[in-house]
């Protein structure tokens, strides 16, 4: 199984980066150096945009719109606006990151509005057979994960399509040996393929809290914050994806 510990270092220090900025940014603002100001923002902005892309993938994926309508761009020049004009609403440099991610969660809802929430698919997780599981893997990529995808976007190093690995999906201490039997049978592409899969099918509100979870290391508190909800609503969407991941898994591949 991939080892994480690189990649949540690099997240941690992602976020660490951000918050960093955070002082310098305030002091070009208000020595009214914009061209600076700009220039210190641009060198951490990729992460967002990965987020910007993957939140477009999804909704292209559901068919909210075509690829070609929307680029990342356009909220990448709309966002370094919002930071510039509103910077100064942050008290504290560590709340930096969260409110980062909200102006730019806020700006993608403005466009992108959620799905309602259908649970179909959800509700009926646990009664997918193997063969029902590998139709649905083969239909994804060929209609979901190839076509779908924004190719103007595949050659900017800031794009990134989501790698998952059983650490993402058995987070619990007491879930780590349920992980045993699944890592000996499975590789890291298709863990990541699988996971990818079911997180698509999954309500668009269910993914997005799984997601800033476990790719941007908000946590659940922090998560409500952004979404403006409640921490017992983000909880239990964050605990509904999780078992979904772990029901699909072993149902479709399990070994006994």
């Amino acid at each position: 199984m991939k080892n994480t510990i690189t990649y949540y270092q690099q997240q941690k220090g992602f976020r660490l980066s951000v918050e960093d900025a955070f002082q310098d940014l305030i002091k070009l603002k208000k020595e009214g150096d914009k061209v600076s100001f700009n220039t210190k923002l641009l060198k951490i902005l990729p992460e967002v945009k990965k987020y910007i892309n993957g939140r477009l993938n999804a909704a292209i994926k559901k068919g909210h719109f075509s690829k070609n309508k929307y680029k990342a761009d356009e909220f990448i020049d709309q966002l370094f606006i919002e930071i510039y004009d509103h910077i100064e609403e942050v008290e504290k440099e560590k709340d930096f990151y969260l409110w980062l991610f909200k102006k730019t969660n806020d700006l993608l809802e403005d466009t992108i509005v959620e799905e309602e929430f259908d649970d179909f698919f959800f509700k009926n997780i646990d009664t997918y057979s193997k063969s029902e599981w590998d139709q649905m893997a083969e239909k994804y990529s060929t209609d979901g994960d190839g076509d779908l995808m924004m190719l103007e976007e595949l050659d900017d190093i800031s794009y990134s399509q989501n790698d998952y690995t059983l650490n993402h999906v058995f987070i619990e201490d007491d879930e780590k040996e349920l992980t045993q039997q699944l890592d000996k049978a499975l590789n890291d592409e298709a863990i990541n393929r699988h996971i990818n899969m079911v997180l698509h099918n999954l309500p668009l509100p269910m993914r997005t809290v799984f997601e800033l979870f476990t790719k941007q290391h908000l946590n659940l508190q922090e998560i409500a914050q952004l979404k403006n909800t409640t921490y017992h609503d983000v909880e239990k969407r964050f605990n509904d994806a999780k078992k979904a991941l772990q029901i699909s898994l072993f149902n479709r591949y399990k070994t006994t």
